[in-house]
């Protein structure tokens, strides 16, 4: 404590305990002796004065012994039985500051110059409270009147340095606001508020880029705390408006713009919010709405314009990035559908439905591999029996895809009929027969007898009803049944039983006509 504190001397306190505003009657009793004696004079009663001294220093007692609620309530009897004191207001002031009460506090020191305009400390504990509170124009006046009554004081050197370090930070907090660097916002808040702890304003401001980061149960916590101090606080509300905001409660975060703007009209953050808010729920549901109804088109246009809206809304647009993704589903674009789902799980790593979705666009795609991949990720993220029937779907897709697509090797689909199998075998086997690449060098006929061996098998697997049965059911066939295969004995086969000439001459090294 400061100087006005005095410490209560021994010598003191045994006067203060030994003292009476009562008559005093002293009765001393000894063996055989009856001795009586009364005081002499008369004890004057205390007058409010010396009661409000009394007070005062039984406070700085409790002040010292850091019981600083005892201490308040000493020092607020003191001001009510000595009003114009200076000293107590300095001194409750004192014990505000050490329960981090600064707007009291403030309040109290403002009185005691009011009361004593030359009074040095109360400049003092102006400075620190303006400085906590963030108030710095607040901070250096207080500071300018306390060098002018002393001008070699160095009570609030602390203080004027630290206004200055305020007013540089706040100028780089702005430009990084400005930029929408928010990371670096709330870095230099935290500097900030090392200095100004009270100041509502840094809170408030810090809680708003958190909110701008994703970082909302965070923000809502210090706008909370905020409104247990001002309920009226619109840029508090502001704050909790855009929490709700940022976690796809659109309705409830209007009213809440709504209400800081019924608090402060001209709140341009809470008007600017609350419009962008409606916008983007009356597209969020007209998508939706075009989406049901089977006009996907549009409904594409209406989502992409929606994404426009605010990209820090990473909630929201997770959402729509989905809902995209399930359009272009609808309008056959997978790779845009996948491209959509990567970046909703760029936004939320446990987005289940981007997940399953983009995981049914690969085995469409036949990216088995990564169809898999995707499937054994959700089914960490929820152990269902649908994501485990679906992930051996997958798994039994990706061990068709390793093995020969005879389908594939022959040109045609997987409902292709008898005709068409042997038509399109008849096709491919004259293509690539070694006997029409004779003069090619020999890694050329090498690839040829190759792909002339794989259409023969294919056309052995696809003829036959039961090998084909099999080979659609997943089961290794080339394995089985082709070890031993000659894709020249097949050839001969289907051009004698299906009335086909292979070329000219009857022997076995054919000549063919292409």
């Amino acid at each position: 404590m400061d100087d006005e504190i005095i410490e209560i001397s021994d010598s003191e306190r045994e006067e203060i305990s030994s003292s009476s505003d009562m008559d005093v009657e002293i009765t001393m009793e000894q063996p055989g002796i009856d001795v009586k004696v009364e005081a002499d004079e008369e004890i004057v009663p205390k007058d409010a004065a010396t009661i409000a001294e009394e007070k005062k220093k039984l406070g700085n007692d409790q002040y010292k012994a850091q019981n600083y609620q005892n201490a308040l309530k000493l020092y607020t009897d003191a001001i009510s039985l000595c009003p114009d004191s200076a000293a107590y207001y300095g001194n409750r002031a004192a014990c505000y500051m050490m329960l981090l009460n600064y707007n009291s506090a403030l309040s109290d020191a403002r009185h005691a110059i009011r009361i004593d305009p030359g009074f040095e400390k109360a400049y003092v504990r102006i400075a620190k409270c303006c400085l906590a509170l963030g108030d710095i124009i607040g901070t250096e006046q207080a500071v300018k009147m306390v060098n002018e009554l002393n001008s070699q004081s160095t009570a609030v050197s602390g203080e004027e340095a630290a206004a200055q370090k305020l007013r540089q930070l706040e100028a780089t907090i702005q430009t990084n606001y400005d930029t929408k660097a928010y990371r670096n916002v709330v870095f230099y808040l935290d500097s900030a508020l090392k200095m100004a702890p009270a100041c509502l304003r840094y809170r408030l401001l810090k809680a708003e880029c958190l909110a701008f980061l994703g970082r909302c149960d965070e923000a809502l916590d210090i706008a909370v705390g905020v409104m247990k101090l001002d309920t009226t606080s619109a840029d508090a509300i502001y704050v909790r408006g855009l929490c709700l905001y940022y976690t796809d409660n659109l309705e409830k975060g209007i009213l809440h713009f709504e209400r800081a703007l019924t608090l402060d009209p001209d709140h341009f953050k809470s008007k600017q919010m609350r419009s962008k808010c409606k916008q983007l729920k009356e597209m969020k549901e007209n998508g939706n709405m075009l989406f049901k109804s089977g006009r996907y088109r549009e409904a594409h246009v209406i989502y992409t314009d929606a994404l426009k809206i605010d990209e820090h809304n990473k909630d929201i647009n997770s959402k729509l990035l989905y809902n995209r993704a399930l359009v272009n589903t609808r309008i056959g674009n997978l790779r845009e559908a996948v491209a959509d789902c990567n970046r909703v799980l760029e936004l939320n790593k446990q987005y289940l439905k981007a997940l399953l979705l983009r995981a049914r666009c690969y085995n469409d795609l036949e990216k088995f591999e990564e169809s898999v991949a995707d499937y054994e990720t959700a089914l960490q993220l929820e152990k269902t029996p649908e994501i485990k029937r679906l992930l051996r779907e997958a798994k039994f897709a990706l061990k068709k895809s390793k093995r020969k697509d005879y389908y594939k090797i022959l040109g045609i689909g997987r409902n292709a009929t008898d005709d068409e199998v042997k038509k399109a075998y008849r096709k491919k086997a004259l293509v690539h027969h070694p006997d029409r690449h004779a003069n090619s060098s020999a890694e050329e006929r090498k690839e040829e007898e190759l792909k002339f061996k794989e259409v023969g098998e294919a056309y052995a697997i696809l003829s036959d009803a039961q090998k084909k049965a099999r080979y659609d059911s997943g089961q290794d066939i080339e394995e089985q049944d082709q070890a031993d295969f000659d894709p020249n004995q097949m050839f001969r086969s289907f051009f004698q039983f299906n009335g086909g000439r292979p070329g000219r001459g009857q022997n076995t090294s054919f000549n063919f006509e292409f």
